[in-house]
């Protein structure tokens, strides 16, 4: 099954997510990453929702969210022509003896310690799946106590505005 990211405008008002991942469970769709936040507009939030299915699926998807009356605007976020990221925060076991080599790949990654403690660092890692995963992997001979994940974020490369898509003004 193929990975989708949906960029979708929705109004900034109470219930819409609720409204949103009812529709994904009435269906019985998948969200494998779900990011909400306020846009330029503080009327209009986007969603960043991450599904896997055929194009089949895809298409059911957007056509149930084109129905519900919140939902401004849907496009599809093709990897080539946007930008991904995550934010993660990675409680990492800690002996005194490893924390430099600890702290030496934390920099390599571009990474920040967050918080420190006896027997344990938090680091704060923000870039693609890639990186995290890979970070993550040289993390794990360390002991990796806790993690958190924001889910995807995601927007189109260059000077394209999701306004700028046509179905964005009322037809």
């Amino acid at each position: 099954m193929n990975r989708h990211v949906l960029s979708v405008l929705v109004e900034n008002q109470s219930g819409v997510l609720s409204r949103v991942s009812g529709l994904f469970s009435r269906r019985g769709y998948n969200i494998d990453s779900l990011s909400v936040g306020v846009t330029e507009d503080p009327d209009v939030s986007r969603m960043t929702i991450v599904v896997r299915g055929d194009d089949y699926i895809l298409e059911q998807i957007k056509k149930q969210l084109n129905k519900l009356i919140d939902v401004i605007k849907i496009i599809e976020l093709k990897p080539n022509q946007s930008v991904y990221r995550e934010l993660a925060l990675i409680k990492i076991r800690s002996e005194a003896a490893h924390r430099a080599s600890i702290i030496e790949i934390v920099d390599i990654f571009r990474a920040k310690i967050i918080d420190v403690a006896n027997e344990s660092l938090t680091a704060e890692i923000t870039g693609d799946e890639g990186k995290i995963a890979a970070f993550l992997e040289l993390m794990e001979p360390y002991g990796i106590k806790e993690i958190v994940r924001t889910g995807l974020t995601a927007l189109e490369r260059g000077n394209m505005e999701i306004k700028e898509h046509k179905k964005y003004e009322e037809e």
